[in-house]
């Protein structure tokens, strides 16, 4: 197991809107002679931001995980529905496994620069660009360390992790030990998020080629972020609406157009709203985006010649939470994420009611990423670079965001209500509701957090509805904790057209989406955790050991 963690270096050709990723390596270094000019620094980092678009992580692996939840179902046969899609998991799932590996694996490099960076300080100045990336490896580890310990972790057990820059003589290529509780990883992320605070610039310091890096906002919303999470098991909601606070001294608000948020033109990639994201160009090289957008559209495009692969779709769940805010004519958030049947979709030079014509039929399709897809046929599309041409990597041009404003703001809203400071919380969730174009009227109760996430967070699977439902489930005040519970032991339901290639004379039902072999969804606290692939346990030699639930 010594060789747990893989330290090689990978240089990575990337394509992208911004030229910071489009560096080609200048040769081959060894390790041993790394970190000598700036370019060194330029290759070492960009491996991560190419990493998060990749079928493993926010390609589409992690984000089947959500099918666990009722905001979206697949649209596509898989062989893990029985366990993965209803909590009722193996831990060898291949998309655990997958993602897992890659988690573990991006650690390990940042741990590497992380380490050699701060080596080499201790006898020499680190140029601007060094401290920069140094920065950038602060925030990636702990990025990642809080996907580990939010998914793996819980008050009883932590999960693996160890500072390589803090064992004495150097790294030795230990397994990093598995820490006493969970809440022992989040301070160890939240110093890793404070040190990249320091050493990153404000975004609004970067130049157009070196828009999409993260920076100083990016890491101190990713603090707000661990903290919401680190309050599962230990009260840090005070933690939490100071981060957000900074966030506002750092020039982010929200976006007064959630059209905006989705455009696939670049010159609205950058808004105040933005704070962390995976920017796509619609290239026709796997590296020219992150496949989840696209993913979700249609199987095969309507035979269009664009190769959608419908693997993702709308609850009746999903949609019906958004008619809680009433008709969908005056919710913007509603006609901007879920496209119903007889919906307008214009595609391929044309316009016509949606319909769904997969095997697996939801009813709905979802309506956030297809601005890229409008406006011309799909050949007219691709040749302007709105959408890509290799069916096996279908991708976009879009920003599409990891974290944005508006969920920082509903995780400080989150905090005021624990914190008793409903009037304060009254105005984060009425701002959102403005935006929609729906009522400001707000109570300030618990129960709205769950509601507003869900609505204005859908399908963006970096806000991690399911880890959301897992952390009320556990420690929520009583309200959204009967939400997420009930969530968590239902079947989502589906819609359902008599008539699927006639959207306007289909008849309609709803009906409860059953392809899991009959087994149900069930919920115990443990469940919070995903329990590790056994090849991780058994390669060990006990050193590492399951929640006591999944042993």
């Amino acid at each position: 197991m010594k060789k747990f963690f893989i330290i090689a270096l990978v240089a990575l050709s990337f394509t992208s809107c911004t030229e910071f990723l489009d560096v080609t390596p200048e040769g081959n270094y060894s390790t041993n002679s790394y970190f000598q000019i700036d370019q060194h620094s330029i290759d070492a980092i960009k491996f991560f931001y190419a990493k998060l678009q990749t079928e493993s992580l926010y390609g589409r692996e992690i984000c089947w995980e959500q099918c666990a939840t009722n905001m979206y179902v697949s649209g596509r046969q898989r062989g893990y529905k029985a366990t993965l899609f209803t909590l009722n998991y193996t831990g060898d799932e291949s998309p655990l496994t997958d993602s897992f590996g890659a988690i573990y694996e991006h650690m390990s490099r940042t741990n590497w620069i992380v380490s050699s960076l701060l080596e080499k300080e201790k006898t020499t100045k680190l140029t601007e660009i060094e401290s920069r990336t140094l920065g950038e490896a602060y925030f990636f580890r702990g990025y990642y360390h809080l996907l580990a310990a939010s998914r793996y972790g819980d008050k009883s057990l932590g999960v693996p992790f160890i500072q390589w820059e803090k064992v004495e003589g150097g790294y030795n290529n230990q397994i990093p030990p598995q820490l006493e509780s969970v809440t022992k990883n989040y301070e160890l992320i939240i110093e890793d998020l404070q040190n990249a605070e320091a050493r990153l610039p404000r975004f609004e310091t970067y130049g157009e080629a070196d828009r999409g890096r993260v920076h100083k906002a990016a890491a101190v919303a990713m603090q707000a972020r661990a903290y919401a999470y680190w309050s599962t098991w230990e009260n840090k909601w005070s933690e939490v609406v100071t981060a957000v606070n900074k966030l506002t001294e750092l020039g982010r608000k929200l976006e007064p157009s959630y059209d905006k948020l989705f455009s696939c033109e670049f010159e609205n990639f950058w808004t105040d709203e933005y704070i962390f994201s995976i920017p796509c160009n619609g290239g026709n090289t796997s590296a020219a985006g992150c496949m989840f957008p696209c993913v979700c559209f249609n199987n095969k495009g309507y035979g269009k010649g664009f190769n959608g692969w419908g693997q993702f779709k709308p609850t009746y769940d999903l949609y019906e939470e958004f008619l809680k805010d009433g008709d969908r004519e005056h919710n913007v958030r509603l006609k901007r994420t879920v496209m119903a049947y007889g919906d307008p979709l214009d595609y391929d030079g044309t316009t016509f009611p949606f319909y769904d014509d997969d095997s697996d039929e939801a009813g709905f399709m979802c309506a956030k990423y297809l601005d890229a897809f409008a406006g011309g046929t799909v050949k007219e599309r691709q040749e302007a670079g709105y959408l890509g041409t290799d069916d096996n990597w279908p991708v976009q041009r879009i920003n599409y965001h990891m974290l944005r404003y508006a969920d920082c703001l509903l995780l400080r809203a989150e905090a005021y209500i624990n914190l008793g400071n409903t009037g304060e919380a009254i105005k984060d969730i009425n701002a959102l509701r403005a935006r929609a174009g729906l009522a400001q009227n707000s109570a300030g109760k618990i129960e709205e957090i769950y509601h507003e996430r869900m609505c204005e967070l859908a399908f963006e699977p970096g806000s991690d509805h399911l880890v959301d439902l897992k952390r009320w489930a556990v420690s929520g005040a009583a309200a959204i904790k009967a939400l997420a519970i009930k969530e968590l032991t239902s079947q989502p339901r589906v819609m359902t057209h008599a008539n699927r290639s006639d959207a306007l004379s289909a008849e309609t039902g709803v009906k409860e989406y059953t392809d899991y072999n009959g087994i149900a969804r069930t919920w115990a606290d443990y469940k919070i955790a995903f329990p590790y692939p056994s090849a991780v346990i058994s390669s060990s030699n006990g050193e590492y050991k399951q929640i006591e639930g999944w042993r």
